[in-house]
């Protein structure tokens, strides 16, 4: 896999605790904060990749459903591919919806192909009570349940594996 450009590549972070799930936004407004909200324990890293010495993090990208979410996305998968990310087990990609509805096909194409990436993609439809209140899991739709209780028992699988 070809490495990205090395100013498109997301940076480092040191992460000095333990989490069961980093959440690493490819991009600015990515969801990063939406998506650890819903899940117990997880942790955002500013949209870098978290280091920890001597130690194997495991990490979902998110992205936004829009083209400069899904390029971000892509990048940080071949980024990760190319052996630039050492001590990060990537599980995945989170997909947030960046509007209500269904994705136009240039965008679908596009994501299948950023999919194809990764080991898992999952999706987060549109949300709208998320843009004027609260994230709160349980009254989430069961979709977006069904995401983060995957999510959840991978990260924990993951964990004692």
């Amino acid at each position: 896999m070809p490495a990205p450009e090395a100013a498109d590549r997301l940076p480092f972070q040191y992460v000095g605790h333990w989490s069961p799930l980093w959440i690493v936004g490819a991009h600015g407004g990515a969801g990063e904060s939406t998506l650890a909200a819903l899940i117990p324990g997880a942790t955002v890293t500013d949209h870098h990749w978290p280091q920890q010495a001597g130690g194997v993090v495991r990490a979902v990208v998110v992205a936004r459903s829009n083209l400069r979410g899904l390029a971000a996305a892509q990048v940080a998968a071949q980024q990760w591919a190319s052996r630039l990310v050492p001590g990060v087990d990537l599980l995945g990609l989170v997909v947030m919806a960046d509007a209500p509805g269904r994705l136009p096909r240039p965008l679908r194409d596009r994501l299948q192909v950023v999919a194809g990436g990764y080991a898992r993609t999952w999706t987060v439809p549109w949300i709208e009570t998320w843009r004027s209140s609260e994230v709160d899991s349980a009254a989430a739709p069961r979709e977006v349940r069904r995401v983060v209780d995957e999510l959840t028992a991978l990260a924990n699988t993951q964990q004692k594996g």
